[in-house]
């Protein structure tokens, strides 16, 4: 950790490395409500309105947001300790807060002319996804774009939209688009076993015109060569594109991690060990080591966290493009994190005993919330572990993974 230690906690912009206290404050702050209505926003299947509400006074969808924006233009360190403290009060809202405040900053690295349309009003706010859509035609000025896009985590809330779209012509066609919530509806698809809170419908458009300056190619993006004119002033407008999209998805793993730990360190010492001589699972061997090693686990996924944060607010301080190896690390270990915690909120399942999977118990939804988490398509960790690979090992064949 000395590569980390060493590095300025500030810049130029302010932001840094460091987390900010203060705004992680407001997070831990909301922890006991947004507890209060987790159960509820399950079966709503959206984060309800009082927490939106909540979230939306302290600032906490525009923590990636430039000043200048009405945002609170933190950091990205300071950004996942805020979804990991949401998410230890629970996943599906982290899970929501982490799209919302990560494509709501895609949106900021669009033209200044789509920023100040967007960000027009006050509660600007975007959900998001990558796939591509049914129709991209070009015509003057833009193109006409009809399209579903599945598991739009947080479009219960969004304001706008960045949506993967085709370009025609040369080159790699894929670009995003930015897209007002007035072009869309949402189609109720997210009936899963956990993140029900999350809102991941499908939106859906129909023959909507986007103008040329609300689009950005996705090699640009992946690239570093946001439309934005502010790379020279805003450390957030250098941040590297793919790990972020990536990390940041991994905060709320990290927050149902610390809400296990807690349950477990307060339940379990006098807890009964049926079956054997063990009044108290705090003199259990089995469950001393189980839990060391489940906590250990959890312990390696903040670490890497923090590194992974370090290197993406260390590079964007310094207005630098990350480097494509350390791109590729950090890709790795957002996989890595997402297996860390699952494997350790599987063991302290095992400590808690068999109550645990129990719908009255907040455990099974934290455990359901994980197992759904550790399985989007940026936190597979196989495919983290063979984009680092081929990095490290410099291979003949293409990189055939963004990083």
């Amino acid at each position: 950790m000395t590569e980390i230690l060493d590095r300025p906690q500030t810049d130029r912009t302010g932001a840094g490395i460091g987390p900010d206290a203060e705004i992680v404050a407001r997070a831990t702050a909301l922890v006991p409500l947004i507890r209060e209505h987790a159960a509820r926003s399950s079966e709503e299947r959206r984060v309800v309105p009082e927490v939106v509400d909540a979230l939306e006074q302290a600032g906490l969808f525009k923590l990636l947001v430039p000043a200048r924006l009405g945002g609170l233009e933190a950091n990205l360190r300071t950004t996942m300790e805020c979804i990991a403290e949401v998410g230890r009060g629970d996943g599906s809202t982290a899970w929501a807060v982490a799209l919302l405040n990560v494509c709501t900053w895609f949106s900021t690295t669009f033209s200044d002319e789509a920023q100040q349309e967007m960000f027009g009003t006050p509660d600007a706010k975007a959900c998001g996804i990558f796939s591509p859509p049914l129709k991209s035609e070009r015509v003057e000025g833009g193109y006409l774009v009809s399209g579903r896009w599945s598991y739009s985590s947080g479009s219960f809330a969004a304001t706008w939209a960045t949506l993967g779209i085709g370009l025609e012509g040369d080159g790699d066609p894929r670009a995003l688009a930015l897209i007002p919530a007035e072009a869309w509806t949402i189609e109720p698809t997210w009936f899963v076993a956990g993140m029900k809170g999350s809102g991941s419908d499908t939106i859906v458009v129909n023959d909507h015109f986007v103008p040329d300056h609300r689009i950005q190619r996705f090699t640009d993006m992946v690239e570093g060569s946001f439309r934005t004119s502010h790379k020279g002033d805003e450390q957030n407008a250098n941040m590297a594109f793919i790990p972020v999209a990536a990390l940041i998805l991994v905060g709320a793993q990290v927050g149902l991690a610390r809400h296990a730990r807690e349950r477990t360190l307060a339940g379990v010492p006098s807890k009964n060990v049926a079956y054997t001589c063990y009044t108290n699972a705090k003199n259990s061997p089995t469950h001393q080591i189980q839990t060391a090693e489940a906590i250990s686990r959890f312990d390696q996924a903040e670490l890497l966290m923090q590194r992974a944060c370090a290197d993406v607010d260390g590079a964007a301080a310094a207005g630098v493009q990350l480097d494509k190896l350390t791109r590729a690390r950090v890709r790795n270990d957002t996989g890595i994190i997402g297996e860390l915690v699952k494997d350790g909120i599987d063991k302290l399942m095992s400590v808690n005993g068999a109550s645990s999977f129990a719908d009255a118990n907040v455990l099974s939804r934290i455990w359901r919330d994980s197992e759904i988490a550790g399985r989007h398509a940026l936190v597979m960790p196989e495919l983290g572990k063979e984009a680092y690979g081929r990095m490290l090992l410099g291979t003949d064949e293409p990189l055939t993974l963004d990083v």
